[in-house]
């Protein structure tokens, strides 16, 4: 049976790890728009330059979600379709994906269709994607498949470290004064995935050591065994290799890897920004 599955641009990757023969992955694009400027998060988007144009100007800059036209041409392929999208508690991308199915149903009512509110972004739709290559390789049916992965999507979790403040500024998300205050000290922003899908701050801290020690026992509170984790930087892979190595001194046998955010990400998260992005397994 021929699968496909179709992500929004929110996450870190073009082409999964060991996809199975009888899957076909795609992306569908956000648009970030500066000062008038139209930048396409797709494979031709040099992240360097839309940081740059975010960092130049002065004014507040947008982002879109794809259109359900995008969606509909990708869900009309032949087999059994898949979509995963950023936390709808950020974004209209899941209500368009939700709209694009719809239309495809009209026309084919027994087509099998999904679409995963990741309440989440980045890291965490990456380990959602391998999961269903894992489950898709086992041979399994569709509604095993997506019963499997809903269940698997209530062990992971997201934690986000911002090392720049300047988007929020610019967009009123925080005073021009809190952050040059935030910038001057050297402060670096902690925050969470919640279950509804939002941003939870869990606060702020001086340096990136201190940075480290706040995610680290957020992560022993809400995981019980951190089991696989993707870290996605914006640019700071050295900080990435930080978070990483004080990850695997407390679980030593997690699977850990580093990924370069694209753009969407790349806008939220901001220049030396990480998003952590972990799946958790019951204790050994």
């Amino acid at each position: 049976m021929k699968w496909n599955i179709i992500s929004d641009s929110s996450i870190d990757l073009f082409e999964p790890e060991n996809k199975p023969e009888n899957v076909d992955f795609f992306t569908v694009p956000f648009t970030i728009n500066v000062d008038g400027v139209d930048y396409v998060d797709d494979e031709d988007l040099d992240t360097s330059v839309l940081l740059e144009a975010m960092k130049a100007t002065k004014k507040g800059s947008s982002s879109a979600c794809p259109s359900p036209g995008a969606w509909h041409e990708l869900f009309s392929r032949e087999g059994n379709v898949i979509a995963l999208t950023i936390t709808s508690g950020l974004s209209g991308s899941y209500n368009s994906a939700m709209a694009a199915r719809a239309m495809v149903h009209e026309e084919e009512p027994e087509k099998n269709i999904e679409v995963i509110d990741s309440r989440s972004t980045g890291s965490e739709i990456i380990l959602i994607l391998r999961k269903l290559c894992s489950l898709i390789s086992e041979g399994l049916d569709f509604d095993e498949v997506m019963s499997r992965v809903r269940e698997y999507t209530k062990t992971t979790y997201t934690s986000f470290v911002l090392s720049s403040f300047d988007n929020l500024v610019k967009n009123g998300r925080m005073s021009r004064i809190t952050g040059f205050i935030a910038h001057t000290m050297g402060l670096v922003g902690i925050g969470i995935a919640s279950p509804e899908g939002t941003i939870d701050i869990k606060g702020v801290a001086r340096g990136r050591k201190k940075a480290i020690n706040v995610v680290l026992e957020d992560m022993k509170h809400r995981a019980v065994h951190v089991h696989e984790v993707i870290i996605d930087h914006c640019m700071n892979p050295e900080f990435a290799a930080m978070v990483r190595d004080a990850i695997l001194e407390i679980w030593a046998d997690a699977h850990i890897k580093l990924f370069r955010t694209r753009g969407l990400c790349s806008y939220y998260a901001e220049y030396g920004g990480l998003i952590i992005g972990y799946s958790s397994t019951p204790d050994k």
